[in-house]
């Protein structure tokens, strides 16, 4: 594996060019251009704060819903557009793939650095809904690396794995989408983690993307710090995640080019 890694950062030049190709080609000929990357969050979280706190009286830990929603929505919406993305990224190349040889795992990872900078510029807006509703901004914010590493490390890996299922089985496409869809429901981005009753959420908090966003919220929203257990267990199974899809994806890699 470190050689692998070695030979990917001979890339990197490479690495780098197909990420701003991604962002220069997604919002080509757009009016909005980049503002789009805004624009997904926010919809969601004017639909959330009508539906599920007027309506549905969806209990916020006493945070303006609109930048409660917004906290959740911000980390989700990068890892769903991510990973959805790099579902696809390998048998979209199939005629460069066939051509030359270069580590195929640089079309998954340029995706993941794209939506990043999506991720970024969402921020920004984050930021003025903080300021707007009057959120403390204090030290505790650079915490927020954390749980940001743990976000990018499963986008990778999922990235990865789905990017090398999907050259075997195209149906993997297809099932991605409905998949993250669903997911909202079983993350803590509608309701709080509070919400969960206790007995069980210690195995709510196995998944990595409910640490991640709780942890958001922890430290942006109520300027605490997160729990140091569930923050390790989710960058443990992270960590192991990445280091199997990795394995995965290059012992395949040799045969993407037969299958395609």
């Amino acid at each position: 594996m470190v050689e692998h890694l070695k030979e990917l950062y001979k890339f990197r030049d490479l690495l780098l060019s197909l990420a701003i190709r991604d962002i220069k080609v997604r919002y080509r000929q757009t009016w909005l251009g980049i503002a789009w990357a805004v624009l997904q969050p926010l919809a969601f979280m004017l639909t959330f704060t009508l539906v599920f706190a007027k309506f549905g009286k969806i209990s916020s830990d006493g945070i303006p819903y609109p930048v409660f929603s917004y906290s959740g929505l911000l980390p989700w919406t990068f890892f769903t557009t991510a990973v959805s993305m790099s579902v696809a990224s390998i048998a979209n190349h199939m005629s460069l793939i066939k051509k030359m040889y270069f580590p195929r795992e640089v079309f998954p990872l340029s995706i993941t650095l794209a939506c990043l900078v999506d991720f970024l510029i969402s921020s920004m807006l984050f930021v003025g809904l903080a300021l707007i509703f009057k959120i403390h901004i204090s030290w505790h914010w650079f915490l927020l690396i954390w749980p940001i590493a743990i976000e990018i490390m499963m986008v990778v890996s999922l990235g990865l794995l789905l990017s090398c299922a999907n050259v075997f089985f195209r149906d993997v496409k297809y099932i991605v989408p409905v998949a993250t869809q669903l997911g909202i429901f079983a993350c803590p981005i509608i309701y709080s983690v509070t919400a969960i009753p206790e007995n069980i959420r210690p195995w709510y908090m196995l998944n990595p993307m409910a640490v991640v966003i709780d942890a958001f919220r922890q430290i942006s929203l109520h300027n605490q710090l997160p729990s140091p257990a569930y923050l390790a267990a989710g960058t443990v199974i992270a960590g192991i995640a990445v280091l199997v899809s990795y394995s995965v994806f290059k012992r395949a890699e040799g045969r993407f080019a037969d299958v395609i």
